[in-house]
């Protein structure tokens, strides 16, 4: 299946480099823009499981690579199909897949706010978690938590028992 799978992706997508190790994984690395359509094609190939949407920051390359994994219950349930774009950090987005799989939609939230990648068309990009605007979204490599919290909690006065 995942030869198979290798060949048309390739054919159908020129920009698209597909890699399959032979562990059950096909892992396909496309442009930004071309995300949705390939979810899309893979979901009509029976990969109807969005497994999860996940970011990883590459700050010495000044971008961050937004990965998905899908799944399928009707193929070979052992093998996954990760799809990886990479986006620059400051400004970077792609285009949403929520209308391809509904529940990329709190992943897609949750990756905005806390690396700071943006989804064009999402319509919802609210804080999931935060309460407040980061001046570097918290979950990037350079976020500085030790700073933060001297910054935050230590100017609170200490309680006094009494």
């Amino acid at each position: 299946m995942s030869g198979a799978l290798k060949k048309g992706i390739e054919a159908t997508f020129r920009d698209a480099r597909v890699e399959t190790p032979g562990d059950g994984r096909v892992t396909v690395f496309v442009p930004a823009e071309s995300v949705p359509a390939v979810v899309h094609y893979l979901k009509e190939r029976g990969f109807d499981h969005l497994t999860m949407v996940s970011c990883v920051d590459r700050p010495d390359d000044g971008e961050l690579e937004v990965v998905y994994i899908l799944s399928s219950y009707t193929n070979d349930p052992r093998l996954h199909v990760i799809v990886k774009a990479r986006v620059p950090r400051e400004g970077g987005g792609l285009g949403t897949v929520i209308g391809v799989f509904p529940n990329a939609e709190p992943y897609e939230r949750e990756i905005h706010e806390l690396f700071g990648a943006n989804f064009e068309g999402h319509g919802r990009l609210i804080p999931l978690f935060l309460e407040r605007e980061y001046a570097i979204p918290p979950f990037r490599k350079d976020f500085d938590s030790r700073k933060y919290v001297e910054e935050t909690f230590d100017s609170i006065p200490a309680v006094q028992d009494e």
